[in-house]
């Protein structure tokens, strides 16, 4: 995938999203305080590992005001979204960026008291080892975070009036095949139970907490939700083509047709609904 070109995509969607993600360092914050902890105030460095454009890293930068952030991605470009955004908010001064393929180039990076990761991992063939790796870089005390899992977004009505019912959930089976296809052919891949505390544990890391976080944007979507939603559609459509019947093509067709009324541009009855996993484990 070619991330560059998905940059205005990456960054609308954790916009869109940052009510969920502010639930979840919330909740990172509360278990830093837990038995002796210091809390948000004692974090003094937090790696942001795939931090794409920067967003969350400077949410990042908020919900721990005494840290350092660091935004890891492997993307120049989205590195620069990155700065640009941290000096819009005034935040240019904690959140840096660090330009580094992943697991690789993780080695002059340092040790953060949290390690915060998103959606990342999937794309590394050996998850194992890459949890493994990001725990070796943690302070001692820190809190790994791993936001992984979850359920599909759901942003379609059962019937839509256009096409055969139950569309969203033949994409949701769709993407699935294309994401096993995905994993199966990176470099490494290793074939595994995705049970992500069992990983957290055998890095030798302890306390695992696992918790969900769900967005819940109901309909009438905003414009911006609106162009996210017709973005997934799109992508959905051409990605997984081979995948869906002609029927199911035309209908797609349609909903990301700008100019067709029942497009999902002009739709109201269109929403936003999402669980996003986030699994933690503290280091020694």
């Amino acid at each position: 995938m070619d991330w560059a070109l998905l940059a205005s995509h990456l960054e609308r969607e954790a916009e869109l999203y940052t009510p969920l993600y502010e639930q979840a360092a919330a909740w990172l914050g509360e278990l830093l305080t837990e038995g002796t902890g210091a809390g948000p105030e004692g974090v003094r460095r937090v790696l942001d590992i795939g931090s794409g454009p920067g967003v969350v890293s400077c949410l990042l930068a908020r919900a721990f005001p005494a840290a350092e952030v660091v935004a890891v991605d492997a993307s120049a470009e989205l590195l620069e979204r990155a700065r640009a955004r941290a000096a819009g908010l005034g935040l240019g001064e904690r959140v840096r960026t660090h330009l580094a393929d992943f697991p690789e180039g993780l080695d002059a990076l340092g040790g953060g008291d949290i390690i915060w990761s998103s959606k990342v991992l999937h794309h590394i063939g050996d998850q194992r080892q890459a949890v493994a790796t990001l725990a070796g870089h943690l302070r001692p005390g820190g809190l790994l975070a791993v936001c992984e899992g979850g359920l599909p977004p759901r942003y379609l009505p059962r019937d839509l009036g256009i096409g055969r019912p139950g569309l969203q959930s033949r994409i949701d089976a769709a993407a699935d095949e294309w994401f096993s296809t995905m994993r199966e052919a990176l470099p490494g891949f290793v074939h595994e139970t995705e049970d992500w505390p069992a990983f957290l544990a055998d890095a030798g890391l302890r306390t695992p907490s696992t918790r969900s976080f769900l967005l819940d944007l109901p309909a009438p979507l905003s414009d911006d939700a609106l162009a996210f939603v017709l973005a997934v559609l799109s992508r959905a459509a051409e990605k997984c083509a081979e995948r869906f019947d002609e029927e199911d093509r035309t209908t797609l067709a349609r909903l990301t047709d700008p100019e067709d009324a029942a497009g999902i541009s002009h739709r109201p009855d269109a929403f936003l609904l999402s669980v996003q996993t986030v699994h933690t484990a503290r280091a020694q």
